[in-house]
């Protein structure tokens, strides 16, 4: 029992400032309320990705949403942070721990298309708009397949901006995560998921990150307990995948881990990956099934595994676009 007359200082989670990063931090933080029994504060840091207008690849790309709240961590000024995972650099610093990864919404992206139009539909030349060069390569090479033209449009923004693009007939359509809209409650503005056999997500897409100082074992033990083992065991083989490919979130890499079911009893794990030039004329895409991943290693190993596999079938060529 709490000793009601001190009250407990509310536990301080750092959040990017923007309605996504908010909606999920909100999320997380009713959850720490629940398992600590302690109150939970959301304290707003603002990054350098928020503020800058140019191409991620530009900026740096992976880690520009993530450093602020690193740095806000290790100087004590909030408790934990919350991310999206697929965010934060492959390489984990020492002194932060990933304390949870909670059970991931739908990894997919989604296409918010005018007229409530799906891919095949959308006119010739269409113009689509997405920041990624992961959804560029794609995009570009699904329309070739279909015998289809489009544009694909780069463009940044939040979800508003972006879905702003179709609604003022800017663009025809864009690509956002599925993860992103069902969190702030507008996954019914799209108007088609798109299939990974279509299109892999970021390595990580979908997933959050719950990050701490290794040195608060208190509140790192209390974290983990919104740990979801399954969902952590995936995105560590997606992310092995794109750190062995040498690649930051700005680079043409997309991959999804899911598990094989044999009637109720989950039995393997199937590991895709992609990396293509932007303008769709050469993807490298393999696939990979192996047994659930029983540690960390094994997770290492079967993204490794499939990188390795990847780089000799031509994907060290494509990596060019990525930010150094």
């Amino acid at each position: 029992m709490n000793d009601t007359t001190t009250p407990q200082r509310p536990l301080r989670l750092g959040t990017r400032r923007s309605q996504l990063a908010m909606a999920q931090s909100g999320q997380v933080a009713e959850a720490v309320r629940r398992v600590t029994g302690r109150p939970v504060e959301l304290v707003e840091i603002t990054t350098y990705g928020d503020v800058s207008r140019e191409a991620l690849a530009q900026i740096g790309g992976t880690g520009v949403f993530v450093s602020a709240l690193r740095d806000a961590l290790l100087a004590g000024e909030i408790d934990f942070a919350v991310h999206s995972l697929k965010d934060l650099p492959t390489a984990q610093p020492d002194d932060l721990l990933l304390a949870a990864i909670p059970r991931r919404e739908d990894p997919r992206d989604v296409l918010v298309a005018r007229d409530g139009l799906t891919f095949g539909d959308l006119p010739r030349g269409a113009r689509i708009g997405t920041g990624s060069p992961r959804r560029m390569a794609q995009l570009n090479a699904w329309a070739r397949s279909l015998g289809q033209e489009i544009e694909t449009v780069p463009i940044r923004g939040n979800i508003d901006t972006r879905v702003g693009f179709v609604e003022s007939g800017e663009l025809d359509a864009v690509v956002l995560a599925a993860a992103g809209l069902t969190r702030i409650g507008r996954i019914g503005e799209a108007t088609q998921f798109l299939e990974p056999d279509q299109v892999l997500p970021a390595p990580g897409q979908g997933a959050l990150a719950i990050e701490c100082a290794v040195t608060n074992a208190p509140l790192a033990a209390a974290l983990a307990e919104l740990d979801d083992p399954h969902t952590r065991a995936a995105v560590t083989a997606e992310r092995a995948l794109l750190a062995a490919l040498e690649a930051g979130c700005s680079a043409p890499v997309g991959a999804l881990a899911d598990l094989l079911a044999s009637g109720q009893v989950v039995t393997e794990m199937r590991l895709r990956g992609v990396v293509g030039s932007t303008d769709g004329s050469t993807l490298v895409q393999l696939s990979t099934t192996g047994p659930v991943p029983a540690s960390e290693e094994d997770a290492l190993a079967l993204g490794r595994g499939l990188a390795a596999e990847m780089l000799d079938k031509g994907a060290a060529g494509l990596m060019g676009e990525r930010a150094l």
